[in-house]
């Protein structure tokens, strides 16, 4: 699946059984949301943190998926091309950073 398909699949699935988007935001909020989340099993399953009881049965994929949900609903609603914005993002840092890393004594 491209991102633009993914983006039309999200758009799709909401109009079909979402009613609507809730607004920006709202999706903000929520984006802040499902990140805290992933943060917290990333914590429990990569850092120092141990898991609680209420943590178990977290799928690390599944909290990445719904980051990413709510990120296609506000780039659908702003009118952003997630493939387009990528594409220029990726353009940019490597104009930027081509030596910085590589450059990088702490590295």
């Amino acid at each position: 699946m491209t991102i633009q398909e993914a983006q039309q699949q999200v758009d799709t699935w909401i109009k079909t059984y979402g009613v609507r988007y809730f607004n920006e935001l709202t999706n903000l909020a929520i984006l802040t949301e499902e990140v805290g989340e992933l943060a917290r099993i990333m914590a429990r399953t990569y850092g120092e943190q141990s898991f609680k009881e209420s943590d178990r049965g977290e799928n690390l994929a599944d909290e990445m998926a719904d980051v990413l949900w709510i990120l296609l609903c506000l780039a659908n609603q702003t009118g952003v091309d997630l493939t387009d914005a990528l594409q220029k993002n990726i353009d940019k840092k490597t104009k930027r950073d081509n030596k910085r890393h590589k450059e990088n004594s702490k590295l």
